[in-house]
């Protein structure tokens, strides 16, 4: 009986070392990139218009459309003087996604009527403590400094490249805050 094991343990073993001369997939990640496809769906970004005020106006519908309900925000009214701050009136004062509960699926970005939230290409990284892993603005607000903006360009479909080159349409105007005070000082 013995003897019918001995053929089998020999096959197993010539299959392994086999593999001893093989290329090896795996890469050392910090220093190795694999390339990522253009479709990827990495970490969040809460994005600033171009005078650095945040757009999320915490409409609340990337949290409606989130289907694993990881995105979680408290409104606030905006005060007198923070108008360069904030586009609106109403800003997220708390906006916080648990990366342990989303699945990536971009339906967040595809709700935000103020093109707010995108996923970028960054991976998330890995931790030990379950609380780091619920990311609120210090972690997802981009940068004021033009260099540390985040191109989401790729992210955008053509037709909404292509609307944007339009300024005739007031989602494409850019926003000025000195216009907006005067313009609620003259009601």
């Amino acid at each position: 009986m013995e003897r019918l094991y001995i053929p089998a343990i020999l096959a197993g073993m010539r299959i392994t070392m086999s593999h001893f001369f093989k290329k090896k997939v795996s890469l050392n990640y910090p220093e190795k990139k694999r390339p990522i496809a253009e479709v990827y769906r990495g970490q969040h970004v809460l994005k600033r218009d171009e005078i650095g005020a945040e757009r999320c106006t915490a409409c609340g519908l990337c949290a409606v459309a989130c289907p694993a309900e990881a995105i979680t925000m408290v409104a606030a009214e905006r005060k007198k003087g923070e108008e360069h701050l904030y586009r609106e009136e109403k800003y997220a004062a708390v906006y916080e996604i648990n990366m342990l509960r989303c699945i990536f699926c971009g339906l967040c970005e595809e709700a935000c009527p103020k093109e707010s939230i995108f996923l970028t290409e960054r991976i998330v990284p890995s931790d030990f403590e379950r609380n780091d892993f619920v990311y609120g603005k210090d972690k997802l607000v981009e940068g004021v400094e033009p260099s540390k903006r985040i191109d989401v360009s790729k992210r955008q479909t053509k037709e909404v490249a292509e609307f944007k080159t339009h300024p005739e349409f007031a989602h494409n105007k850019l926003w000025d805050p000195n216009k907006s005070i005067q313009q609620k000082k003259s009601h």
